[in-house]
């Protein structure tokens, strides 16, 4: 062998030996955190439950029709639903900001004060609160800020209601907070400092997981190259290592190819120089969907005919308006949403209803929902858009890229493989299995490294 590559083999080991050293215990805690969200999901309030919460529209206390509200707000989405015990129109501004507008006169509504968010939540003490752990997300910020009410129950419930809007945002329980300490919180790095400024915590997460890729790669490539199948060490070994290192030789070769998936898909969905497009509709695909619609035209004794019901919702689909009753659209069918969509520089190739999980239309932690319709264009990005027929929502966005990204971070880190996803006994069963062999590898190095550091 060359000087030149006995000096690599050597660099190669020493790296991964410090590198292992240096990200040994944050391998340990994304195994052990991500094996806690596989029973654990991040708070979220879906839109069951938040409908749930709701008190049932009170008719005689509607005086005014949709047309009201945008004649204040224009808006392509209206919600009207109770804020407390009073009919209120909800509208999303242009701006990203939430305007909420009475049923009863027709006013642009305030902010709620402490009484009336211990009321909507069902009593309790009242804290502001702009941002916290389980709040730090973007997605939050037309909301802001908080009314957090404890109901005081054994659950230890948590209730947070939008001080200018008067919606319950989220609610969350004791149990649920204590174990997403040790779940997303560590897995995710969901430092509230931190991420609350998404572009720092982005680098920081991508750097994190960019070094322990170079980690799992480094040690999978000696981990192979050590190993001799065929002139084999003395005493007919297939590996040159004893004791620990032994043991952690034998992990990596059962289990590293795993724990480098799991680590480097990490990293890819940190969306390192922005490769991949976001799953989220452009705004101006959204724009050109809704249209420009004129007035609904329709008064709170035409909206009360039907079944009782928390909430309707009128959304905007090429030019017209939809009343959106208990999630279904009357009147909506496939052919007037493919007519709707417009997709900049792309040509409509296929419309197809799916009604049953595939590859690209999967559940995962949520309830995704069948049927849908699927569009596929071919403009540059090769966009798909996927759109429930039930009520007219655009979904997602998915281009070339995301199918790509679907194959190297969903496939090897949450395990969505084809003969799993729709398993969830036996994806569970794999997933224990190869954070077993990854917790062994880490738990080995980790003990190695502070041999090596107490040596040194």
């Amino acid at each position: 062998m060359s000087a030149v590559g006995k000096r690599g083999k050597r660099w190669l080991i020493l790296g991964h030996r410090w590198l292992g050293i240096g990200t040994a215990l944050l391998f340990a805690l994304w195994i052990g955190s991500g094996l806690v969200m596989l029973y654990v999901p991040f708070p979220r309030l879906d839109e069951a439950e938040r409908l749930a919460r709701l008190a049932p529209l009170d008719w005689d206390t509607v005086k005014l029709g949709p047309d009201a509200a945008l004649a204040l707000v224009r808006a392509m989405d209206v919600r009207l639903e109770m804020r407390g015990d009073r009919p209120v129109y909800r509208l999303a501004a242009p701006d990203g900001g939430r305007v909420t507008i009475s049923a009863e006169t027709g006013e642009r509504l305030g902010p709620i004060g402490p009484d009336e968010a211990a009321r909507i939540a069902g009593g309790g003490a009242v804290e502001p609160v702009w941002r916290d752990q389980w709040t730090v997300t973007a997605r939050y910020d037309p909301l802001r800020p908080f009314l957090q009410v404890a109901s005081g129950d054994s659950a230890g419930t948590e209730t947070y209601v939008s001080e200018p809007t008067g919606e319950i945002a989220l609610v969350t329980t004791r149990w649920q907070r204590g174990w997403n300490w040790v779940g997303a919180v560590v897995h995710w790095v969901y430092v509230t400092p931190l991420r609350a400024r998404p572009e720092a915590w982005r680098q920081a997460v991508l750097w994190l997981s960019g070094v322990a890729s170079v980690t799992a790669l480094t040690g999978l490539v000696i981990g192979i190259w050590r190993m001799r199948l065929w002139r084999r060490y003395r005493g007919g070994a297939v590996s040159p290592y004893r004791g620990l290192a032994l043991c952690h030789h034998a992990f990596g070769l059962v289990g590293g190819i795993g724990l480098a998936g799991f680590i480097v898909s990490g990293w890819l969905s940190m969306n390192p120089n922005r490769w991949f497009s976001s799953l989220s509709v452009p705004d101006e695909i959204r724009v050109a969907y809704a249209g420009a619609p004129g007035r609904i035209g329709l008064s709170p004794d035409d909206l009360r005919r039907g079944p009782e019901t928390k909430a309707l919702r009128f959304t905007a689909i090429g030019g017209r308006w939809f009343v959106v009753r208990d999630g279904i659209a009357a009147g909506l069918d496939d052919t007037t949403l493919t007519a709707a969509v417009s997709v900049p520089g792309g040509r409509l190739v296929s419309a197809a209803r799916i009604t049953a999980y595939d590859a690209y239309w999967y559940p995962h932690g949520d309830a995704r929902p069948l049927p849908i319709l699927r569009l596929i264009y071919d403009d540059p990005a090769a966009t798909w858009l996927h759109i429930d027929p039930r009520d007219g929502a655009m979904l997602t966005r998915l281009d070339r890229s995301g199918r790509v990204n679907r194959w190297l971070f969903d496939a090897p880190h949450r395990l969505d493989l084809p003969g799993l996803t729709l398993r969830p006994t036996g994806r569970e069963t794999a997933q224990w299995i190869l954070n077993s062999l990854a917790a062994g590898i880490a738990v080995t190095g980790l003990v190695a490294g502070i041999r090596r550091l107490a040596r040194t």
